[in-house]
């Protein structure tokens, strides 16, 4: 099996430029290529990373922040979105107690996704579908998402709004992107959905959100840092 160095980083092969991740059924041959992920706090997950899904052969900047500056809170997690797990999967490494979720829209990132949650030992839930789809009933805790933005504003716009009623009171939705291509909509749509948005971290264009679903008392967000 092929392991990601310089020469493959950020690039992606013919198969994946003419098939988008953000589809159910890739028909793409696959390839699959390892990449580690290596916290600053010393935690190391490897994945098997496919063609057809996002971030083929790498780990991509903006999951890395939201991994960083993650705004840890006690029960369950949802992430959103997953592809092959990059997220969640650390995340839960990170902070064990934490009850993983993950669904994707894209059949291949949900099965890499439970073949990387096996290899890393973790247990979680894994679903199939698109949005809120596979999770009617459910309220978490935490919602993280690195969104696909290229799939156009009515997916994370559903995303965003949408996650209020998937929250507990005082759940959070934490939410990475490039600020200057769409993370500035993304931020004004939280704000207006939730009530209130802070940014947690800042660092090479790419900026991580919360918003916090309110209780009956007004809820205090900490406060976010710059890197």
């Amino acid at each position: 099996m092929k392991t990601t160095d310089r020469k493959h980083k950020g690039e992606r092969p013919p198969t994946e430029r003419f098939e988008h991740y953000y589809t159910e059924k890739p028909t793409s041959s696959i390839e699959v290529r390892q990449a580690v992920f290596k916290t600053k706090g010393g935690i190391e997950v490897a994945f098997q990373t496919p063609t057809g899904v996002f971030s083929f052969g790498h780990i991509d900047r903006a999951s890395r922040a939201l991994v960083e500056a993650f705004h840890f809170r006690p029960g369950s997690l949802l992430d959103i979105g997953c592809g092959y797990g990059a997220i969640g999967i650390t995340l839960k490494k990170i902070y064990p107690a934490i009850e993983l979720y993950m669904s994707d829209i894209n059949e291949r990132a949900v099965r890499y996704a439970k073949v990387n949650m096996k290899n890393a030992n973790v247990a979680g839930t894994v679903r199939h579908g698109a949005h809120y789809a596979p999770w009617e009933g459910y309220v978490f805790d935490t919602i993280v998402s690195n969104p696909p933005m290229a799939a156009g504003k009515a997916v994370w716009t559903e995303l965003v709004e949408s996650a209020p009623r998937f929250l507990k009171p005082g759940g959070s939705l934490q939410i990475v992107a490039f600020h200057r291509k769409g993370g500035e909509r993304v931020m004004k749509t939280m704000k207006a959905a939730f009530g209130n948005m802070a940014v947690r971290v800042k660092t090479g264009g790419i900026w991580v959100y919360e918003s916090v679903l309110a209780t009956r008392n007004p809820v205090e967000i900490e406060g976010g840092k710059e890197g």
